[in-house]
């Protein structure tokens, strides 16, 4: 390889650790859970995705193994060719039925969920309209296709109706309006009704990933449409985070919808299919997942007194009613230094900024878990409160 090359790699990654946007990763040696292990540390984990705590849940553990002394260790093959078995269509039924669609298609992650939607069903007669803070896979997946692409300021509706508009008088045959669900940087929910109110009245579609919301918003954690008693014409999902936190994405909708997209998605024709051991415990988890009132009311009554004992210390929090609480820092470097202290102060998280989010955006998001308890949390409240201090994030 040319050193030439290798120089300007070196530059750049110099400018990103003096622009204190470097990220690192620490090796946990524990199961994922609500306390995990640590380079010999044990601290509480406020960073992860296990909204319901079932990363580590024992009837998932079990469904797992015993697929795989069932149905093998992996599928060493695409689904089209032989790489199908009976728990892929067990899991995708289940899934539609969970959330009210006619039919489900499983991917290796909701990322490939979201680069293959947009291509196979969109072409150049048509446009997408995608809210400005939507997660990267979909504006990925929209670039992928050769639909015209607008976009409108997040949750901004007076923005959104401009942009159909738009679309309509510049002859677009279908309209497809993308969104997050939760937008997981804030911690905010799209404005569905409106949202829905407006795809029909301008004849448009609308497609929602909701990731940080399936298994936990909503009856029965079906998801923020029905948290708003709404319906989405497609819905993109996963399992690696409320449903089990291992890896898996997911596209729900009209039956030929889903036909098309196993015919012509391309994430889909050239990956692998997800092992038995996932699909299996995708399965144990919607089993749990449907009954789960009591974990989803823990996992709330935890966010309301995360949400007040940060207030209450003098935290710039963003509003929000969801388990993800971003403490605002604005600077990178801050919350590069604010996580490291909490680490010491034996409480995991981590800082994000540019380019997660925009510059002079940094912060700590938080994000609850229905297993973390009392004390983890009030033990969390001081660890934060002296980092805070210790920092120079709070004077007081």
């Amino acid at each position: 390889m040319p050193n030439a090359f290798l120089d300007d790699i070196r530059a750049t990654l110099g400018e990103i650790q003096t622009d204190g946007l470097f990220k690192t990763e620490r090796l946990i040696t524990t199961p994922q859970s609500t306390r995990v292990h640590v380079g010999g540390h044990e601290v509480i984990n406020l960073c992860a995705n296990n909204y319901l705590g079932l990363a580590d849940n024992p009837a998932l553990i079990a469904a797992a193994t015993q697929a795989m002394t069932d149905h093998g260790f992996g599928m060493a093959s695409v689904r089209f060719i032989c790489g199908t078995q009976d728990l892929h269509r067990q899991l995708e039924t289940r899934l539609a039925q969970y959330l009210r669609c006619e039919d489900s298609i499983l991917f290796a992650a909701c990322f490939d969920a979201n680069g293959a939607l947009f291509e196979p069903l969109l072409g150049p007669e048509d446009a997408v309209i995608s809210d400005a803070l939507n997660h990267a896979s979909i504006i990925d997946g929209i670039r992928l296709s050769k639909a015209r692409r607008y976009r409108y300021a997040n949750s901004d509706m007076v923005d959104l109706e401009a942009q159909l508009k738009a679309a309509r008088e510049g002859g677009a045959r279908h309209i497809m309006i993308a969104t997050d669900g939760v937008f997981s940087m804030d911690g905010t929910l799209a404005k569905l009704p409106d949202i829905r109110a407006l795809a029909d009245q301008y004849d448009a579609l609308v497609m929602v990933d909701d990731c940080h919301a399936t298994g936990f918003m909503g009856p029965q954690g079906r998801g923020t449409p029905a948290h708003f008693g709404v319906q989405a014409d497609t819905l993109t999902g996963t399992l690696g985070k409320a449903l089990g936190g291992a890896l898996g994405g997911y596209i729900a909708g009209p039956q030929p919808v889903i036909d098309l997209l196993r015919q012509r998605a391309r994430p889909y024709l050239f990956s692998n299919a997800l092992p038995p051991s996932i699909v299996a415990a995708g399965i144990a988890a919607l089993d749990i997942v449907e009954r789960a009132d009591n974990l989803r009311a823990t996992l709330f009554d935890n966010a309301a007194h995360w949400r007040a004992g940060l207030t209450d210390a003098g935290f710039d929090l963003l509003p929000g009613e969801h388990p993800i609480i971003p403490v605002m820092l604005y600077d990178a470097h801050k919350a590069q230094a604010m996580a490291a202290r909490l680490f010491e102060l034996g409480v995991y998280v981590s800082g994000f900024f540019f380019p997660v989010v925009p510059k002079g955006q940094a912060r700590i998001r938080t994000q609850m878990n229905a297993a973390l308890t009392r004390a983890d949390l009030d033990q969390a409240l001081a660890a934060f409160a002296q980092a805070g201090r210790d920092t120079g994030v709070l004077t007081k």
